[in-house]
């Protein structure tokens, strides 16, 4: 607390967010938020019509070293294994079979783990974005205490792993700006538009952030969740630009807009993060497949990712989960969720030109796969 309240961007009790205040509560009324959840074609979208084709990760996968020297695998939400410069670093690992702090409750993952968390094999450093259900998750953290992992982690939110049996001595809790060393990796928390907490008592006592990583020879970032803002430039002209970035699409909603991105805003963010180079890095979009955290459809955030990537000429990888791939090498691009999704609406999507006669928009949906 000492520490907490020393921080510049603690005041009058709370951590504040960058940019001013923003909503940490859903905006309209209760009745329409509900009205959405409970409707019965709405909640159907919500979950993959089948089962989501995870890859089957093996150790030989992710055991040899990646040609270019930089790996990453998204082992689903913002779970991401990378592989950088010699090190391992495992961003948000979440492996149990909930985000919630009820076993029995709560929501529930829609595709398995792509690897048993014993399987993944050692790991230089655990980076945690935030105190979430979705990104600290209790029966992971206190699998991975029982090895010899470093922590990194927003600060205040060590308390809950010294409680969880991590010792003091493997904590770097660190605020935003601040920097560590985990061999020959260098570590800074950034700033992020986010909010923290555990319970219904919101206390903001515990910080969020993004993440920088980078190694003699890769840089990267991790978003953690965030709303869009304006810091994106800041991160990049004073980390960038990076070979990869791993950017929060998914659980996005006209009630919550100030704490997490559309797909088009992480494609904004990523280009504010390469000073606007389309050309600099690999976007990899997280938090999105694994959990029903909001209205949208469950497939959305990859087929709206798709449209938005191209039509900014962005390169952006589509792993399946579990799937690595080097971001210097051939990227993932299939749109695997349609085998498994139903319509996806495109309500911006531009008329067509076919064979010379212009072409009037038919209605927002498109089947996933009529592209």
């Amino acid at each position: 607390m000492a520490r907490i309240r020393r921080s510049p961007h603690f005041k009058n009790g709370v951590f504040q967010n960058p940019g001013g205040d923003a909503r940490i509560r859903p905006s309209g009324s209760t009745r329409d938020l509900a009205k959405i959840y409970l409707d019965k074609d709405s909640r159907s979208r919500r979950a993959p019509k089948g089962a989501v084709p995870v890859y089957p990760t093996t150790l030989a996968d992710i055991s040899r070293p990646p040609a270019d020297g930089l790996r990453l695998t998204w082992m689903g939400h913002s779970s991401v294994l990378a592989e950088i410069d010699g090190h391992r670093v495992l961003f948000d690992p979440v492996w149990g079979e909930r985000c919630s702090p009820f076993p029995f409750a709560g929501p529930r993952r829609l595709h398995p783990a792509p690897l048993p968390l014993a399987a993944l094999g050692p790991v230089d450093v655990v980076v945690i974005s935030h105190d979430h259900y979705d990104h600290l998750d209790l029966p992971t953290i206190k699998a991975l205490a029982d090895t010899d992992t470093l922590f990194a982690v927003p600060l205040g939110v060590g308390a809950h792993l010294e409680h969880w049996g991590v010792s003091a001595g493997r904590l770097r809790e660190l605020d935003w700006h601040e920097t560590t060393k985990v061999g020959g990796l260098t570590l800074t928390a950034t700033p992020a538009r986010h909010f923290c907490g555990r319970g219904l008592r919101n206390t903001q006592h515990t910080l969020w952030a993004s993440w920088v990583v980078a190694g003699d020879e890769h840089r990267i970032y991790h978003s953690g969740d965030t709303g869009y803002f304006d810091g994106f430039r800041d991160i990049g002209a004073d980390h960038g630009p990076f070979d990869a970035t791993m950017i929060q699409v998914g659980a996005y909603s006209d009630f919550w807009p100030d704490i997490h991105m559309t797909p088009e805003e992480g494609v904004r963010a990523h280009l504010d993060l390469q000073g606007g180079d389309p050309a600099a890095g690999v976007l990899l979009p997280i938090h999105w497949g694994t959990f029903n955290l909001a209205p949208h459809a469950w497939a959305e955030p990859g087929e709206w990712m798709k449209d938005a990537a191209e039509e900014a000429g962005q390169a952006v990888a589509f792993p399946r989960p579990g799937e690595p791939f080097e971001p210097a090498g051939k990227l993932p691009v299939e749109a695997w969720w349609r085998a498994v999704s139903g319509p996806i609406a495109h309500p911006w999507r531009r008329p067509r030109a076919v064979e010379g006669v212009a072409e009037t928009t038919t209605g927002d949906l498109d089947l996933a796969g009529d592209r």
